[in-house]
This record gives structure tokens, C-alpha cells and sequence, in this order.
């Protein structure tokens, strides 16, 4: 059995081959059987007898479509008689091409979120319900906008800025059985945008490098965007001022550096669009020093080494009071460091040591203070270091010692409980003959008997011991 789509009007063929008795070919649409109505639907039968004797048999379905029909499941069922048993076989569904002319036109745009912005990339889609598809033909403010896919409705901008906002026009134009329907619908395209910042300022941008030490200076940061727009101020990433102006008054050298002028643009659904500017200020003014030290503790005699580091705009030259070895380095941005290395005198004590910084805009100094380091006071830390490690090697020669006497102590008890260091009235052994002196560390290896039976050791001052204890002997540790 088979089915072939033919055209619009005859939609297809059904046959059933090689069967007998003759088979019973039944027409369905969506489950529903087709019986022949002689307006909208026509089914034409068709039977042949095969030299085999069996049957072939044919039904073809013609009918009236419409639109609602291209849903539509069709397919057709043979009914046939085996061994006295009646059985049914269906054909594959199949829907009919139904061709109909465009009714109504969308054309939507697709882009990342709610709202379009530059960077983004865009589809403009138009589509229409006819079948087949109709040719399409977009237009911009008037003019065709050609592109990939422009013809079969789509329209794909990348990367799009604000000169793509605009209306779009798609037309269609849908011949179907030589009746021409056209149709038009259009959408605007609106990209918002945030352009570059525009900073200016009294005095000019341009004097901003020159300004001189307190003055003033006003700073306006401007912006134009699609969306109302947030202004801050920023130096060495941190926020200093909100708005678009920044007064910079009284200025110092410390306020040299670079004013990042940040623009924010909300937009819902999606991160805020950013944009900044920077611009340099430059204020001239007398050198800034900075010392590490503002006393100096030294004694006469010795070497000492100074170090001044200076900052300024224009450049600065270092110099010291006192005759020495100076090195200084050359400027590296707007700072120079300046190192002296000198012996200390008594005049030096009295007097102290000045580092001078000068540039064209005046004269900075700073004073070191030498003062006298007494003998015996506070020691540096390299004196406490030895001290600490000293304490150190004390400790751990104690812990040695005292380890040391603990295994001794151990071994001489594990002999003894083993017989093999007998000690008694009568058979105590020499280990060693220590001759009494004061001061001398002297150990007794006691035996097991009673206390009433032990002897007294001869202290180091000679004193006398019992009669019963003279043979006792002793372990000499001096060595």
C-alpha cells in the first residue's frame, strides 16, 4: 500500500496490491472517515485483476482545501478477509502542502534585552502567514536596506550604533491564483547610545599641566546619551566627587595626578552602559621631602647614611649639609632620592644635618637630629639578637646535661636488676676509687638490703662512717 501527493486538487492515490477477495479501500482525515459528496470530496475507485488471480486496488482522493486544512492528518485504511478473520491495515499519515495567500504581517525585532544598545547585535524579522512564503523587501527611512537574508524577511545588524536607529518598512507582495495581495507593517528601531565624555575646565584643559601652587581650577565633565545620565569623579580608583563638576581649590602638589571622569547611563534589565575620560593635572610647586627618620641616634666616630626623598614638579635638585658620600638618583616621574654617607663629629651632634630640595618654584628642608647613643643603654637589635641566641645555647647545653644523667641513672639501675652489679657488705664491686674531696659529685649504688643494714656514705668533709658500711664503694662522675 502507498500514498503519493499529487496537487492541491487530487491529493493523493491509495493502493492495496495483490489481495483476494477483493480488498475495501476507506479514505480518513484527522481520524474521521471520507465518504464521496460529489462537491468537496470525490474518491475515485480503481480495481484490476492480475493474471495471478489476485486483486489490485486503487482509490484516489480528490477535495476542496482550504487554509484550516494545512493541519490536517490524512491517510487511508484497506479492509481484507484472511482465513474467515476480517483485518485492517492503515497507511502512513500525511499532510497536504495547502497553498493560500498572506492574510496579516509581523515584523518584530529580536535583540539581547528590552532595549537595544550600541554593541548589540540585532535581527529585524518580518514574517508572513501565507504559503509559500512571500518575497519580502525591507526599507529604512525610505530606502531599501539591503542585506543577508533581506529577502526571505530577516534583516541581521552586528555590532549596531546609534545611525542604525531609525523606522524599518517590510513589504510583501503574495500573488496567489492571479490575485495580488500586498501587505506592509513597519517597526522603529531605537539604539540607545552614550557618547564619548567632554571634559573642560577654568582655566583651560590645556593649563591644567601648568597650574601653579594655589590656584584654582573647575573641571566640568559632559556627556550626551538616549537615557539620563550619572556623573562621579574618580583618582587612583576611588570615587572623590559625584556630579559633573569637580573644584580643585588651593591646589598643592599633592594634588597633581590624573581625574578620571566616569558616565553611567542606566538600563533596565541590563547592566548600566559606562563611559569615561581622563585628564591630567599638574600643579608646580615647591619640592615636597620625606625622611624616614627625625632623630638620628649615633655615636662619634662612626659611619652614618642619610637618605631624603623629594617630589615636585619641575624637577628638583637635592643637597646636603654635610660633606660626605652622596649618591642621588635621577628623577623617576616627579621623585628623586638622595642618600650621604658621612662621619660622625662633634660639631655634627651639636649642629645636626639639613637635606635641601630646590627647584625654580622655592626651597624645602629637613632637619636630622644627631643624637648621642649612651653606652649600655637600650641595645640595637643586633646586640639583642646575640643576647636571645646566647640564652639559647644555655638552655639546650642544660636539657644535655640533664639528659645525659637520666640515662646514666637508667643504664647503672637496669645492670644492677640484672645481677650484674652486686653491691653489699661484703661483695660490693669497685666501679672507680674516688679519693673525698670537697665540692665533688659523688653517687652511692645502694644495695636491696634493709635500712637498718645500709651503710652511711663518708661526706665530702671527712665525716666517719659505721663499722658495717666500709666496704662500701662509689661511682666517681668527674669524668
Amino acid at each position: 500500500m502507498e500514498c503519493l501527493s499529487l496537487s492541491v486538487f487530487q491529493i493523493a492515490t491509495c493502493t492495496s496490491r495483490n489481495g483476494y477477495p477483493t480488498p475495501t479501500l476507506t479514505w480518513y482525515k484527522d481520524g474521521v472517515p471520507l465518504k464521496l459528496d460529489g462537491n468537496e470530496i470525490e474518491i475515485r475507485p480503481g480495481l484490476i485483476k492480475e493474471s495471478s488471480g489476485l486483486w489490485t486496488v486503487r482509490s484516489t482522493l480528490s477535495a476542496k482545501v482550504t487554509k484550516e486544512d494545512r493541519s490536517a492528518e490524512f491517510y487511508c485504511q484497506v479492509s481484507y478477509t484472511l482465513m474467515g478473520n476480517n483485518k485492517t491495515s492503515k497507511s502512513d499519515s500525511f499532510k497536504v502542502d495547502v497553498h493560500y495567500p498572506s492574510e496579516s504581517l509581523r515584523f518584530v525585532i529580536d535583540a539581547p534585552g528590552p532595549d537595544v544598545k550600541e554593541g548589540d547585535n540585532v535581527t529585524l524579522r518580518c514574517e508572513a502567514d501565507g504559503n509559500p512564503p512571500p518575497l519580502y523587501t525591507l526599507y529604512r527611512m525610505g530606502e531599501e536596506a539591503s542585506g543577508q537574508g533581506s529577502e526571505q524577511g530577516f534583516l541581521h545588524l552586528y555590532n549596531i550604533n546609534k545611525e542604525r536607529s531609525g523606522v524599518y518598512l517590510c513589504k510583501v507582495l503574495d500573488l496567489q491564483d492571479v490575485t495580488l495581495v500586498e501587505l506592509t507593517a513597519n517597526v522603529t528601531l531605537l539604539v540607545n547610545y552614550l557618547d564619548e565624555p567632554v571634559i573642560t575646565s577654568v582655566p583651560p584643559v590645556t593649563s591644567l599641566r601648568q597650574l601653579q601652587e594655589g590656584e584654582d581650577a573647575l573641571l566640568t565633565c559632559n556627556a550626551t546619551g538616549s537615557k539620563p545620565l550619572a556623573f562621579h569623579w574618580e583618582k587612583k580608583g576611588r570615587v572623590i566627587e559625584k556630579g559633573n563638576l569637580l573644584n580643585l581649590t588651593n591646589v598643592g602638589f599633592d594634588t597633581s595626578g590624573k581625574y578620571t571622569c566616569v558616565v553611567e547611563m542606566p538600563m533596565p534589565g541590563t547592566p548600566a552602559v559606562s563611559r569615561s575620560k581622563q585628564v591630567q593635572v599638574t600643579v608646580h610647586a615647591k619640592p615636597v621631602l620625606v625622611a624616614r627618620k627625625e632623630v638620628v641616634h649615633v655615636q662619634s666616630g662612626e659611619m652614618v647614611n642619610l637618605t631624603c626623598t623629594g617630589y615636585s614638579t619641575p624637577p628638583l635638585l637635592i643637597s646636603w649639609s654635610v660633606n660626605g658620600s652622596v649618591f642621588t638618583s635621577v628623577m623617576q616621574g616627579h621623585q628623586r632620592n638622595s642618600t650621604v654617607l658621612f662621619q660622625v663629629t662633634e660639631a655634627l651632634l651639636e649642629s645636626g644635618v639639613n637635606c635641601t630640595a630646590k627647584n625654580r618654584m622655592g626651597t624645602t628642608q629637613h632637619h636630622f637630629m644627631l643624637a648621642q647613643r649612651q653606652e649600655g643603654g637600650t641595645p640595637n637589635a643586633k646586640t639583642e639578637q646575640t643576647a636571645q641566641e646566647s640564652k639559647g645555647v644555655i638552655i639546650v647545653a642544660v636539657v644535655i646535661c640533664i639528659l645525659a644523667i637520666a640515662v646514666l641513672g637508667a643504664v647503672l639501675y637496669f645492670l644492677h636488676k640484672k645481677g650484674k652489679l652486686t653491691c653489699g657488705r661484703s661483695g660490693k664491686q669497685e666501679i672507680t676509687k674516688p679519693e673525698a674531696h670537697k665540692d665533688e659529685i659523688v653517687v652511692e649504688v645502694k644495695s636491696d638490703k634493709l635500712p637498718e643494714e645500709a651503710g652511711l656514705l663518708q661526706g665530702a668533709n671527712g665525716e666517719k662512717r659505721s663499722a658495717g658500711d666500709q666496704g662500701e664503694k662509689y661511682i666517681d662522675l668527674r669524668n
